[in-house]
């Protein structure tokens, strides 16, 4: 872990097999038909199942957060093809995240937001506590996999603290800038004649709420988790900016189809 995170924290551009540009091609693949079910399924619950949308869109906003806590343990290689560094193997998740958040916005509005945000801050709460209290128990002698279980999910207080801080912050910040920016421009929205897919006003929401509330996100997480630390807290907060930006940029699209679909 020392070496990952100082003089290879940054590098150029890595030498990969034909098979692993294959395999990054699939996961990357999988990541577009995965978002692509999401959203699709998110459209088809809230016009054939409608008493149910808000439920289900907050039970998988749930499910997408309890998902990247678990997956952030991991750190992965980010290759943007000129430049490779490192970050959480969780940026992978923070499209479903904002988009899950961006859909209760546009349907439910900004308060439904906030409750959705509230109680999934609950059930994560739950989820460390559970997994603290399982952690405290002792191994059964012939469970050889206890060391690898407290590395996985031996979270320090400081690092939960500091994911519950960003969490709340940032979340509720991306629902008052995607409300916000709604309002703002409702009357030109409606006036544009040339579809949701070019309507600028759509696309803005969705894109200044993630790169706000990412940006602002990768700030406070990585001052209060590793600030003071042995971990250059600089490095480690460039990479957070740009994967989690880029990511969030590539699920703008999604949204803009969520939003088309809908109005059709």
């Amino acid at each position: 872990m020392k070496n990952l995170f100082n003089e290879e924290l940054f590098k150029g551009p890595l030498k990969r097999s034909p098979l692993q540009v294959v395999i990054k091609m699939l996961v990357w693949l999988y990541w577009v038909v995965s978002l692509t079910i999401a959203t699709l399924g998110a459209v088809y619950v809230i016009k054939k199942l409608p008493e149910y949308g808000y439920v289900i869109l907050t039970a998988f906003y749930v499910v997408y957060l309890l998902a990247s806590q678990v997956l952030a343990t991991r750190i992965i290689e980010f290759d943007l093809g000129f430049q490779t560094f490192f970050s959480p193997a969780a940026v992978f998740v923070y499209p479903f995240i904002a988009q899950v958040v961006d859909m209760i916005n546009e349907v439910y509005g900004e308060r439904k937001t906030h409750h959705s945000i509230l109680i999934a801050f609950v059930t994560q709460v739950l989820f460390v506590l559970l997994v603290g209290m399982v952690s405290s128990l002792s191994p059964a002698p012939f469970f050889e996999l206890d060391e690898a279980w407290m590395s996985l999910f031996g979270l320090s207080i400081r690092i939960t603290i500091a994911s519950w801080i960003t969490f709340l912050v940032c979340s509720n910040l991306d629902a008052w800038v995607f409300a916000s920016l709604k309002k703002r421009f409702a009357e030109k929205e409606k006036q544009f004649r040339h579809g949701t897919v070019l309507n600028p006003y759509v696309w803005l929401r969705s894109g200044a709420s993630d790169l706000v509330s990412l940006s602002l996100d990768s700030l406070i997480f990585v001052v209060i988790a590793f600030y003071g630390g042995p971990l250059p807290v600089m490095p480690l907060l460039i990479g957070q900016l740009i994967s989690k930006n880029i990511i969030g940029f590539l699920d703008n699209p999604w949204f803009v189809l969520y939003k088309k679909m809908l109005d059709d």
